[in-house]
């Protein structure tokens, strides 16, 4: 390993030499967090018996081995452990909060049961109920799925419309901003109404929270185009069919991407409350059928997973927009 790397290691991830090499501090401390949550599960008794106590004391344990290896690996892989550098702080904030959490719930009992659960009360979830999880993992997606995407692509041609036509964005930007600030669940008695489906009008709400952000911001970066860029390719025979694809769609890009994280978040906050409407399975379903049993564990289980689901779709629009919008790099 070359200078440069090890002094990289030594200032940023913070390694410090041993026997002439280096070791990654941050795997060491997070081996050491996680073994004490290890220990404590184990070792001190339970207030209320809790299912998976030794399997999460076993998972734990594991955890910690792999961070005490990588320590002393992560200095030989040079610019490929740049990741786990990076959340090198991260990995000992969980040990810590896996300790502080397992003697706040299982061994003291100061967060009572059913409100709280333990970290192996939710591993007792997904161990013994992970099929229902699926099934509902599987419904939700469908749902979610049509309504986003519904949602923004008739968002996006909203906004382009909005954006191009000055007859349109008359008529049209006083009816958005009308709706726009109403809750999308305020309109579920009208969608009783005008949907033959309950699955229809869970649809219609999850698209309409996803839709209208896109709708607004597309059209506000098809309206912030540069003139300029028009009056050249004008000049140069453009039609308008070819002004709007490319120029004004390329050009407002940024905008439709803010449009589309906005969204994002703002179905999964309708979600909950569209598999409200006679849903069968789902994890919004999920949440309110044990919610109703105060099975508050298998609640806290479903909405990690909800938010574990929503981060890796965000994390997929980063790339999206990475790709589409690299030209960028430089100029902004």
């Amino acid at each position: 390993m070359s200078d440069v790397i090890r002094s990289e290691f030594g200032a940023v991830s913070g390694a410090v030499p041993l026997r002439g090499r280096a070791r990654w501090r941050d795997g060491l401390l997070a081996a050491a967090t996680w073994g004490a949550a290890a220990a404590v599960t184990w070792f001190l008794p339970d207030v209320i018996t809790w299912g998976a106590t030794g399997l999460f004391a076993l998972v734990v344990t594991i955890g910690a081995a792999i961070f005490l290896a990588l320590s002393f690996a992560v200095p030989r892989l040079g610019e490929g452990a740049r990741t786990l550098v990076h959340y090198g702080p991260w990995f000992i904030a969980i040990g810590v909060w896996f300790t502080v959490w397992e003697l706040l719930t299982a061994k003291l009992g100061w967060l009572p049961k059913p409100f709280f659960s333990p970290p192996q009360g939710l591993l007792h979830v997904y161990v013994t109920d992970w099929e229902r999880l699926l099934v509902c993992v599987a419904y939700t997606a469908r749902l979610w799925g049509l309504g986003f995407f519904s949602g923004i692509v008739v968002g996006f041609a909203a906004g382009v419309a909005l954006g191009w036509s000055r007859r349109f964005a008359y008529w049209g930007m006083p009816i958005l901003k009308l709706i726009g600030p109403v809750p999308a669940s305020a309109w579920i008695p009208c969608t009783f109404f005008i949907f033959p489906s309950t699955f229809h009008a869970s649809i219609f709400l999850v698209a309409l929270a996803s839709g209208i952000p896109v709708a607004i911001l597309t059209a506000a970066g098809v309206e912030q185009v540069n003139r300029s860029y028009y009056d050249v390719a004008r000049t140069l025979g453009a039609s308008n069919r070819y002004l709007i694809f490319k120029v004004a769609i390329p050009a407002s890009l940024p905008n439709v991407f803010v449009g589309l994280f906005m969204g994002l978040y703002y179905s999964f906050a309708v979600l909950v409350v569209a598999e409200m409407l006679g849903a069968k399975f789902g994890l919004g379903w999920y949440l309110q059928f044990n919610t109703a049993y105060s099975a508050y564990a298998n609640v806290y289980a479903a909405l990690i997973v909800m938010a574990l689901i929503c981060a890796g779709l965000v994390r997929l629009q980063f790339i999206l927009r990475d790709r589409l919008l690299g030209w960028q790099k430089g100029i902004l």
